[in-house]
């Protein structure tokens, strides 16, 4: 089913005023810092959605008006089939609302730990879908910033949905903000030194990785001793599982420490091993 969402444009969509008497609840869908996440149904259309609740007592707390402002303006600019889309919000006297897309299979982070690694089809398919969301963001000035397995969610097809845009950015100069997760940073950010969108294609070596091996790169011990791996790119591929040659040359051409030397996102989308692999309609089947 169409719903108003989906029919409606940006700025008539922002024109209803939506409540949460607009909406059936259903179950929770998960627990976070700040807030909730619940199924929903919008009660005229029957059109489900999953309803973000965002507590104002820890925005107010931790300060993150300007971070949360910025998310909901970046997120609800965005069209494309491989990121998450916000419909709208509405908030009360007590929470902010977010009205975002419905992503039936949930977390790529929980069929990570479920398997312990991914196949090589599956794990291409999920890159070229993230390094085809990431062109789209990319014109448009978006910087992601904290791309991870628990902020990748999949459709009841199986399509990646790139979600959670606390830590993007818009903008065309470089950066100094460190931000993101530990596990994901690039060296520039934790140097504290400028970055730009390369920072997302370092990630998405990161993640190729985790995808094919079931843990990060530089997973180390201490946060001191994981600084020092990302800083030295100390990069090895354990002997099991058996991983291709091609897979591992990907992951070495996007984990690079000088960001410009990094493989671009159009040419990991002619990589070999995507090509031989991915999935072109973007959809995995357990």
């Amino acid at each position: 089913m169409t719903s108003k969402f989906q029919r409606k444009k940006p700025q008539q969509q922002q024109k209803k005023q939506w409540s949460l008497q607009d909406f059936e609840i259903g179950k929770p869908l998960g627990k976070g810092k700040f807030g909730r996440v619940y199924l929903a149904r919008e009660s005229k259309s029957k059109y489900i959605v999953a309803l973000k609740m965002i507590f104002k007592e820890q925005i107010e707390k931790y300060r993150l008006h300007n971070q949360l402002r910025r998310e909901m303006e970046i997120q609800t600019s965005l069209r494309h089939p491989n990121v998450l889309r916000l419909y709208g919000w509405f908030h009360d006297d007590d929470r902010i609302y977010l009205i975002l897309e419905y992503a039936h299979g949930g977390e790529l982070y929980r069929l990570l730990r479920k398997t312990g690694h991914l196949t090589e089809k599956h794990a291409a398919t999920y890159i070229a879908s993230i390094a085809q969301a990431l062109v789209y963001c990319h014109e448009k000035d978006v910087i992601h910033r904290d791309i991870k397995p628990e902020n990748l969610l999949l459709d009841h097809e199986g399509r990646l949905k790139i979600a959670d845009f606390g830590w993007s950015v818009q903008s065309r100069s470089k950066r100094h903000t460190m931000c993101g997760t530990l596990d994901y940073l690039a060296p520039e950010m934790v140097e504290n030194k400028a970055h730009d969108y390369a920072v997302d294609n370092w990630t998405l070596g990161v993640l190729c990785y985790e995808f094919l091996y079931g843990v990060p790169p530089f997973e180390a011990e201490s946060q001191k001793d994981t600084f020092r791996r990302i800083m030295k790119v100390d990069l090895s591929f354990p002997s099991t599982p058996c991983i291709s040659t091609e897979a591992k040359n990907l992951i070495s051409r996007l984990l690079v420490k000088d960001s410009s030397k990094r493989l671009s996102l159009h040419k990991i989308m002619e990589h070999p091993w995507i090509i031989k692999n991915a999935n072109p309609t973007g959809t995995c089947s357990e």
